[in-house]
């Protein structure tokens, strides 16, 4: 055995690696011999290969924005929370924007593509006579015939009578549907004022501010009786006891605080010798959050464990609900009596309640001045 068949074949590196995606040397990707030209072949047009390479550039520039914007909707799910209807409403902008740049670049790239880079094909399709022979069209008239009999349409009159009678009102139906597309008749539109508005806004008959009185028993409370820090009560509107359309938003949960437990995300403008009063309607479905922890002055709702700061203007701090439960401005009338300033300056409720409209801008303006 000589020397030679003991070596070992070295891979020869100069040989060029082979790129992935690519097919392998010698070979062409389409099957044929790649010393023939594109020009060669029948109704293939190719690209000027200048302007090819000034397309090629374009499309990367598109592929690289549709990255850095991808990247950017991802910071922005991070960055940009939902805590409150303007940050949702930067949110949603951030993450529209983004999605809408990395998706109208990759479809830039890929017509740019498509259109300057690839050959073009001149296609011919020839064309027969479309109509079937005569033989054809007499089986398929007696198989129609024969099928119509058989379907007592044209035997049975009441059948055909009845049933043209019952498809005549659904060819009404879409003409009936888009009424629909008339936004002053949307529910949206229609429920805006009566999804914003609580009857905290509205005054008494002889036109003095609404008090707060407890839940059930009807008591009006009076600030200098309701002392005790930790205190917790269920509030309701005088007047409206028994309404439960309106009560179904204006329920309240008054929280009495020691004046240094109260942090920033409390308006102090809207308190009273440190009591609070915010909406008891969850923020997230609407569900009463109703259990209050009186050490860590936590806020809990049953149904799905939002968890609301009450120290701290009621943040969310656990929980799927996107904002916190609204703070009522309070006051109290010349008697001591616990009343509201004014109506919410947020709507109350689900997030999905929001109908927003510029009066309602304008009165949250208002309200935060």
């Amino acid at each position: 055995m000589t020397d030679n068949e003991h070596e070992i074949e070295q891979p020869d590196e100069r040989v060029p690696k082979r790129v992935i995606g690519t097919p392998a040397p010698g070979t062409s990707m389409f099957g044929a011999d790649e010393r023939v030209a594109e020009t060669e072949v029948p109704g293939v047009t190719p690209q000027d290969e200048q302007k090819a390479r000034k397309a090629e550039k374009i499309v990367a520039l598109c592929f690289t924005i549709t990255f850095l914007a991808a990247i950017a909707f991802i910071i922005s799910y991070v960055v940009f929370q939902v805590g409150s209807p303007e940050a949702t409403g930067v949110s949603t902008f951030a993450l529209g924007s983004t999605l809408t740049l990395a998706l109208l670049g990759l479809a830039v790239g890929i017509v740019i593509w498509v259109r300057q880079i690839m050959p073009k094909y001149s296609l011919i399709q020839e064309r027969h006579v479309m109509a079937s022979d005569e033989e054809g069209r007499k089986v398929v008239a007696e198989t129609f015939l024969q099928g119509a009999n058989e379907s007592g349409f044209v035997k049975r009159k009441l059948l055909r009578r009845t049933l043209l009678l019952a498809a005549a009102p659904l060819g009404l139906v879409p003409l009936v549907l888009l009424r629909d597309l008339d936004n002053s008749k949307m529910p949206g539109a229609a429920f805006n004022k009566t999804l914003r508005h609580t009857v905290w806004g509205e005054k008494t008959k002889d036109g003095k501010p609404r008090r707060l009185v407890v839940e059930g028993t009807g008591q009006p409370i009076r600030a200098a009786d309701f002392n005790s820090p930790g205190g917790i009560l269920s509030v309701v509107p005088d007047g409206f006891q028994h309404d439960m359309n309106a009560l179904a938003k204006a329920t309240l949960i008054l929280i009495k605080f020691r004046p240094e437990e109260l942090k920033s995300g409390v308006n102090k403008n809207w308190t009273h010798d440190g009591i609070v009063a915010y909406s008891k309607i969850c923020t997230h479905v609407g569900c009463p959050a109703a259990l209050y922890e009186q050490t860590t002055h936590h806020i809990l709702c049953p149904c799905h464990q939002s968890t609301f700061d009450a120290a701290d203007g009621a943040k969310v701090i656990f929980g799927p609900a996107a904002r916190p439960l609204p703070q009522l401005p309070i006051t109290v009338d010349q008697d001591g009596y616990l009343v509201a300033q004014r109506d919410f300056n947020v709507p109350v409720g689900p997030s999905y309640w929001e109908r927003g409209d510029a009066e309602a801008e304008a009165r949250s303006k208002g309200g935060n001045a």
